[in-house]
């Protein structure tokens, strides 16, 4: 079942309940545009979906795993660490305004501090997430063809 967020209230308690994304990491994401090309090779060029899909796993149970999906996306920067770094979210920002939402993998962040921000932050119209339990582990739930 979806969760849609729609005030201030919604966000809160999502945070609460998400601890604000501690002991967390970004498992996988899938970015869907609405542009294709036809099979006659005709071109379907409108970015009409900008959908993100994003699954995170957590050290918490009830869920240890939940899907985010931001429609309408307006950015994503993405600063993967790698390999030589971790990668656990110690603390998250979730800010909503009148037409966007906000995700940032460091908390305590402002709407202005996203800009200028070197990690992942995420700016979309509209977001929902869902618990999903069966995402917990390595498999990959994205997969390719």
């Amino acid at each position: 079942m979806w969760n849609e967020i729609n005030n201030d209230e919604d966000l809160n308690h999502f945070m609460e309940m998400q601890y604000a994304f501690h002991d967390s990491c970004i498992k996988e994401l899938k970015y869907i545009s609405g542009a294709y090309v036809h099979e006659n090779l005709s071109m379907h060029p409108i970015n009409d979906q900008r959908v993100l899909k994003i699954i995170i796993q957590r050290q918490f149970k009830n869920p240890s795993a939940i899907e985010l999906e931001f429609v309408g996306l307006k950015y994503l920067k993405m600063s993967p660490n790698d390999e030589n770094y971790t990668c656990e979210i110690i603390d998250a920002t979730m800010i909503l305004k009148e037409d966007c939402i906000y995700w940032c993998d460091c908390g305590g962040l402002s709407e202005a501090d996203m800009e200028s921000y070197t990690g992942t932050t995420i700016c979309a119209s509209k977001f929902r997430w869902r618990a999903a339990e069966e995402y917990i582990g390595s498999k990959e739930v994205y997969v390719s063809i």
